[in-house]
């Protein structure tokens, strides 16, 4: 028996695993392709090129795989959406595909990894990466280029300027206008969004353990309460992590090498 309800509206070309349940008034454009065990809701609108993994449930008016707003994005351009595993995709998100740049290596894509919950009226625009487990609360949104590494969470209404990154386990609080990077574990909040303070709540929930955090506490005093030059400061975490075999403090100087906006704070 088909999961795909006679109401809903799938071009030929769209490549749905039979498990797939695509429910009443949904659209499902040309060259989409959906993962197993897959739920796409009623009227949700779903373009292509897309890649959908398996068990994603994307809900009523999500529109997902748009040509980008950017006003260089044409309709023909070979550009997409990559969408992992395990994504809650609520009402009224808007996911849109990627643009041609010569200098941009992601080659025309949209990517978002797996395990994600979008949450309702969230904007993800062209040319973002998240990674997993990230969770983006109500009507947050990420101008284009954006970065989000794993387990971030973004405050409702968290608006983020255009490339802009935002590392693993960092947290944005309520309304934050994030102009700026965010380096991994640490707290943002206001508008301009400003670091405050270690992300301890989120790390200890993830089972960092209290020495992880008291190295990241160090990290953080250095980068905004010494008032060192950053260049010294970046030195300075290069060389702790070349000491240790500590995760943490090796993903904080390999954040603070890249970018091509200033640090948040």
């Amino acid at each position: 028996m088909s999961r795909i309800h006679p109401t809903a509206i799938v071009d030929s070309s769209a490549e749905i695993d039979a498990s797939v349940e695509v429910r009443a008034y949904a659209v499902i454009g040309p060259r989409v392709v959906i993962g197993a065990d897959s739920v796409i809701h009623s009227h949700a609108v779903l373009d292509g090129p897309m890649t959908l993994g398996a068990r994603n449930e994307v809900y009523s008016f999500a529109s997902i795989g748009a040509l980008s707003q950017d006003i260089s994005a044409k309709r023909d351009d070979p550009t997409g959406t990559v969408i992992g595993d395990d994504n809650v995709i609520r009402e009224y998100v808007s996911i849109q595909r990627g643009t041609l740049k010569e200098w941009d290596t992601k080659q025309g894509q949209t990517r978002i990894g797996s395990r994600n919950l979008i949450m309702n009226y969230c904007h993800i625009a062209h040319d973002c990466v998240l990674g997993n487990d990230i969770i983006m609360a109500n009507n947050a949104s990420l101008a284009g280029h954006v970065e989000l590494g794993d387990f971030v969470g973004l405050g409702g209404y968290t608006l983020v300027y255009q490339f802009c990154r935002i590392g693993a386990h960092a947290f944005t609080a309520f309304s934050a206008g994030v102009d700026g990077d965010i380096p991994p574990f640490m707290l943002a909040h206001g508008n301009p969004a400003k670091v405050r303070t270690v992300n301890k709540t989120g790390l200890k929930r993830r089972g960092f353990s209290a020495e992880q955090i008291e190295g990241i506490e160090d990290v953080f005093k250095r980068i905004y309460r010494s008032g060192a030059p950053m260049a010294d400061v970046r030195a300075q975490i290069a060389a702790l992590a070349a000491a240790g075999d500590d995760a943490a403090m090796t993903a904080i100087a390999s954040f603070l090498e890249g970018g091509k906006r200033p640090l948040a704070r």
